[in-house]
Order: structure tokens, then sequence, then C-alpha cells
């Protein structure tokens, strides 16, 4: 730890500029170091700090209103996590050539901050609260992702903002064997495991990431050895908010409370909604009862209700809902829709569900459905990802909708949210694992899941009918993928705890973990876990686990009475690719001058044609939905990148006409010399009448001399006449 005090002054100014500056460092092992400084930049802000590993550098800010706004019955937090292009010295691409909307990337991050900071904010704190990371400097090696829960976390710590953390996220992987926190961007590509994990001093409280098919035993040892870097971290910020003389937090009284109310609106409401629970009534009924009950207690206080008594019988009847769906749980090992605590919902399946797609699914799981559809295109379909830290090209694009109809709702399509991104992310992950890679896919790939119902996991969901989807479109899959969400409810008084498999919406909504797991018959391939308690054991994580690997094999079951592997071939309808390598000194005889010949080549054949320089050779990309196309489009090009061949016959045309002989163009680009005596066996004086330039003429190469000069023969394919004895 390092207190530095620091006056910056200039002559010419009266009044001097002075900033205190706190740091402290933290060891993550293997020689590398995490600093974290305060009191230099962004000093209105309620907090701020810079945190930095190596040439990586995050400034976190936050700011809270000091009052709710009013009828506010919630916190309204947005976290916002932005890469400045500056940081690794490039220029945004675009018209406008400046940051915009955040990309899905900072999406994600932002998104992996939010869960981890939400939980641990008083439930009774409702000022409109602004966390905004941005991304400063950047080492190319050095991911920024992992260090931005710590950097928000420690602006909140060296702030007046009620938070009941510190928090801090690390990247735990395993590579080549071992585990490692935060590894370097170019370790990844050997990793086996890769988890974002956040939690405080005493708890995990998120958990995301991907894996190769590992096994539950794998996931807990890597979480658990992610939290003892965690629990450093924390202490840090706890020592530098102490440095700064921000351990007090401010007072705040944001909602009203009504004891006797609260104890009235049980007494008339609990018994009644516990009922209600019990009888495994469908998703919309059950929630038409509940409101029913909740209504007809209002009218028993009267006509007039001013806003705090509004306030405080809604949040009462919820706390009504919470406790009884919970207790009949805990309780009777009863839930909403009547299951068991293991039971997995109903499944039904089908594929080439539309016709016209390269392949289709439907996945039904209770009252969650979605709709999945795989598309094929060529190379020019990939993605572009133009970010300051992230920038190259996707081959896999996976995109999850979620309509307002699919719950029955009425709400205006603005477009992906927040949600939709996390939620396709996490299938984009799991489905990327099983993908076929090289040659076996020249595709590139579009998945889209629509959600038409949801009642709990739709993600899920995406993942059982992306994997059918997949399989009928012919893409050779290493294994089918499924995915199951695990709900757990628990009673600190009691200590009884129920982890449940397949969780409704309302069990995500009313418990205490939401855990999704993916994965094959082998091992699993990713996860997104967010609690919303303090104190999850280790134990119950791993009977968590153990629990969902049996819900997993399940489904996974269910799925293979519909397709149990990819089909042997691609759909008729489905486009074609064929790839092949010509020297690379081909590559612009083929592309042309100012792309004229391969332009001219697609327009002609129909065939959309791809062509780059990868180890020393042209690999050559020809996509068409029909076989002429792809063969036409492909002789074309032989021909441009052929190399000519002593003794091989061709038909050449005829470029033009010498006193001496004939030039012939035997394949596009190369020409050669037919001598005047190589024309025939009689002698020809001149070449008067012979040939006509664009004449087609077959000719054999003789010889390719050490200038590259070809010698050609039409005399050598013309039967040499017997001699006349007389």
């Amino acid at each position: 730890m390092v207190y530095c005090l620091k006056t910056n002054s200039a002559p010419n100014l009266k009044q001097q500029m002075s900033y205190n500056e706190i740091k402290t460092t933290i060891d993550i092992g293997n020689g590398r170091h995490i600093e974290i400084s305060t009191g230099k930049l962004a000093k209105q802000a309620d907090g701020s700090v810079v945190v930095k590993q190596g040439d990586t550098m995050l400034l976190a800010t936050v700011v809270s209103a000091q009052e709710p706004k009013p009828g506010a019955d919630f916190l309204p937090l947005s976290v916002d996590y932005q890469e400045k292009y500056a940081s690794t010295g490039r220029i945004p691409g675009g018209f406008l050539r400046r940051e915009a909307r955040l990309s899905d990337y900072e999406i994600l991050i932002s998104r992996l901050v939010d869960r981890a900071l939400r939980p641990l904010f008083p439930e009774d704190y409702h000022a409109d609260t602004q966390v905004m990371i941005s991304l400063i400097s950047a080492d190319k090696d050095i991911m920024p992702d992992a260090l931005a829960g710590l950097a928000a976390s420690a602006a909140l710590a060296v702030s007046d903002i009620p938070f009941n953390g510190p928090i801090s996220e690390v990247r735990v992987a395993k590579v080549d064997g071992q585990l490692v926190i935060n590894p370097l961007l170019s370790e990844l590509e050997r990793a086996t495991l890769e988890f974002i994990v956040a939690g405080t001093a005493q708890d995990i409280v998120m958990v995301e990431g991907e894996s190769k098919e590992i096994s539950e035993a794998e996931m807990v040892e890597a979480i658990e050895f992610a939290h003892q870097t965690i629990k450093k971290q924390v202490a840090a910020q706890v020592e530098l908010s102490q440095l700064a003389g921000k351990t007090a937090k401010r007072e705040y009284s944001h909602e009203p409370s009504n004891p006797e109310l609260r104890d009235q609106i049980f007494a008339a409401t609990y018994d009644k909604v516990y009922q209600v629970a019990k009888t495994a009534s469908a998703k919309h009924d059950r929630s038409e009862q509940f409101k029913q009950i909740g209504a007809e207690f209002v009218q028993t206080l009267g006509e007039e209700l001013d806003e705090d008594t509004a306030f405080l019988v809604k949040k009462y009847y919820h706390d009504v809902q919470y406790d009884a769906v919970r207790n009949l749980i805990l309780n009777e090992g009863i839930r909403l829709d009547g299951r068991d605590s293991r039971t997995v919902r109903p499944i039904w399946s089908e594929v080439d569900y539309l016709p016209a797609a390269h392949g289709s699914a439907v996945f039904t799981r209770g009252e969650t459905q979605s709709l999945t559809s795989v598309t094929l295109g060529a190379k020019d379909d990939e993605q572009l990802i133009d970010g300051a830290f992230i920038h190259g090209y996707n081959r896999f694009l996976l995109h999850y909708n979620f309509p307002a109809f699919s719950t029955g709702e009425v709400r205006p399509n603005r477009g992906p949210g927040r949600r939709e991104v996390g939620h396709g992310n996490l299938a984009m992950r799991s489905l990327k694992q099983v993908l076929p890679t090289g040659d076996e896919n020249p595709y590139t790939i579009r998945v889209v899941s629509d959600i038409l119902e949801s009642n709990g996991s739709s993600s899920m969901a995406t993942v059982c009918a992306g994997t059918l989807a997949l399989m009928d479109a012919g893409i050779k899959i290493k294994a089918p993928v499924s995915g199951i969400a695990m709900g757990l409810i628990t009673d600190e008084k009691t200590g009884k705890y129920a982890i449940l498999s397949d969780i409704l919406g309302d069990e995500d909504h009313l418990g205490d973990m939401d855990f999704k797991v993916t994965g094959t018959e082998k091992g699993i391939v990713a996860c997104q876990m967010d609690l919303k308690i303090n104190g999850l054991k280790w134990e119950v994580l791993t009977q968590a686990l153990e629990q969902a690997k049996e819900a997993r094999l399940h489904i996974l079951n269910e799925m293979q009475k519909t397709i149990a592997a990819p089909r042997a071939d691609y759909k008729p309808h489905a486009p074609r690719i064929v790839s092949f390598s010509i020297d690379k000194e081909y590559i612009g005889a083929v592309i042309g001058p100012g792309g004229k010949i391969i332009q001219e080549m697609q327009r002609e054949t129909g065939a959309t044609i791809a062509i780059e320089e990868i180890d020393g050779k042209g690999v050559v990309q020809v996509f068409a939905d029909n076989k002429s196309a792809i063969d036409d489009a492909v002789r074309r090009i032989k021909a441009i990148a052929a190399k000519p061949e002593v003794g091989e016959v061709y038909e050449g045309k005829v470029k033009s006409i010498m006193p001496f002989g004939a030039f012939v163009e035997i394949i596009p680009g190369k020409d050669g010399l037919l001598h005047i005596s190589e024309i025939d066996w009689k002698r020809f004086e001149t070449m008067d009448g012979i040939f006509n330039v664009g004449d087609i003429v077959k000719v054999k190469l003789l010889d390719i001399d050490k200038q590259g000069k070809l010698k050609l023969s039409r005399k050598a394919l013309i039967p040499r006449p017997e001699k006349n004895e007389a």
C-alpha cells in the first residue's frame, strides 16, 4: 500500500491545484499485481477509482441520487461498461468515427458486473444509482472484463453509498491442466474451462463461463480456487476505503413502514395464497387468482388509499406470496405446478418444422417453447466485430428473441435488450463447444431462437432447440447438448433447503438461486449462476450440480427420441460449399484488377467466391445453392490458377499472329508460341490464311524454357504422313 500526496502547480496561476492519491496493490500470483487508486480522477463523483494491471487501466465511477423518485419501489441501478478506442490505439469504424451505443461484448460485461452488485444493495434503497466503467488503456494480452467488477465495487467502497459489499470478480481458467487466475488472452486458447466468478469475502454470488465437457467436481474446484483470490481483492477494497476515510455510509429513508398493516395483510391473505399455490394451476390462472385475493383485501381498506399505504399493500402482499410459495415447497415438497423438486416438466419436440429453412426445430418444455432455425452462409456472411479490445470475424451467430406475446403481455418491440443479449450469449457458448471445426465446417452458421411461450428457463429451451435444429440441418456436431435451470429455496432459521430442477418463472422470481447448466453426456459445457442469498454451502452447490446432471441427461434422452444424430447430408435446398487451394501467386489473377475477374465470375455463375491467403496457400471457397453454378465457378478458377504442364494437350485461343507463328492462350493469362514450323508437317512459307485471331486450336506443350516461355506444337498431334518412295 502506498499513500501519495502530490501537488501540481502552474507558475502563472495564483491558486494551486492538488490531489491526494491513495493506492493499494493486490498480488494475484505469478509475479502479477493489480493496483487500485483513488483521489486523482473524477473527484466529483460519489466514488471513483482506477484499477490497473500491466498497461490495462479501468476508470470506474459511481453516483447515486440523494432521494428516490416518487413511487419507486425498487433499485434503479444502471451499469455501463464502455471501451475507449484510444485505449488500444484505434479509431472507431462507421460514419461518425466515435464511440456509439454499447456493443454486445460491452453489454455482456455490463451484465456481469450488474448481476454481482445488484443483490448486495439494501432492499429498501431506491435512489437512482449509476455505475460507469471505462477502459482507458489496454494491454492486448490482459483481458479487462475480469477487472470490471473489482473496479465497480472499489468505486462503491470509497463512496458513501449504502452497499453490503465489497465484491470482486476474477476469471479462473484451467490452462495446461493447471488452474490460473486472470490468465492472459493468449493462454485462453489452451484452456479447458473458463469462468468469471464473483463473490464477497464469505460467499459466491455469480458464475458464468464455458468449458470442454468437464465434470461437476472440476467446476466446484475451479469456483473454490477463484474464491481465494476474491477474498484478497475484497480485503484490499476494505483497506482502501479506510485509507480514504469512507467507512461511514449515508443515512436514508426510502420507503415507509407499517408493521400493523403487514400483520393485517398476512392474516387476511396468507392462507388463501397458500391454497392457490397448492392447486397446481396453470401460470395465468394462478396469477389471476393471486390478483383477485389482493384486490379483495384492498377493498376492505376503503375506497381512498394514500400513496404510502398503497405502496405498502403492494410490498407486503408480495411478501405474502414469497413466504407462501417457499413454505409450501419447504414444508410439503409441493411446487406451484404440482411437481416434486426433481421432476422435469413434460417435453415434446419436432424437427424440420420450417420447410424452407436449412434446419429447424420446435422444443417445448411445460409452458416454455422455442422455435429455432439454422441458416448456412458463406464466408461473406461472417460477422465483423469492431471493438476496441476484441475485433475480428465471427462465423457462429446465435440470436435470441423474446417477444412480449410469449408471456401474454403487450410491449413495444424495441429490438433486443440486455437480457436477450445475455441469454443468447449463454446458448451460443453452449453450442459453440460442439460445433465441427476447420474443414469439417466451411459454413458461417446463424441460429435464431424465437421464444413463443415462456414460463421459466427459455435460454435452456434455446440450447435444446438449437441442438435439434443443427442436427436437422446436417451440421456434424460432436454431441447433442441440453440445458437445465436449477433453483434453490432456503430457510436460514430452520436450515431447511430445497433444490429445484427446471424452475418456473415464479420460482426464479421468488427463489434464492438461478443456476443454468448445459452439457453433453460427457460433461458441462457452459453455466450461468446468480445467487440472491448469502451463505451457499459448497455441499449444496455440489448437490445442485449432481441434480442438474440427472435432469440434463433426462432431457437429452427425450431429445434423442426426435432426432438422435445429425442428418447424413444437408437439405436439398441448402447451399453447398466447395473448398480447395491454389498457389498464392495466382490469388491476384483470380481477383483481377480492382476485383474485376472475381466479380465477373460471381455475376455470370451465380456463385459466391471467397479467397484468402492462409499458411502460404490461396484458400478458395465457392458457395452456391446449385451444383452447376459451383462447377462452373470452380472450372474457371482452376483454369486461371492452373500451371502449364509439359506434355499436356490444351485447347487454346489464338491471341495474335506474327510472321513467325501465332501466340496461343492455353490457360487464362498464359500464352505460348506456336511456331510456323510446328503448325503442320507440311512447310508454310507465310502465316497468311492459316489462322484468325480468336480461332480455337488444339496444341501440345512441348517445353518451358528458363524464362518461362511456352513452346507449343500442333504438328505433334497430327499423324506424320508416310514418305513417298517415288
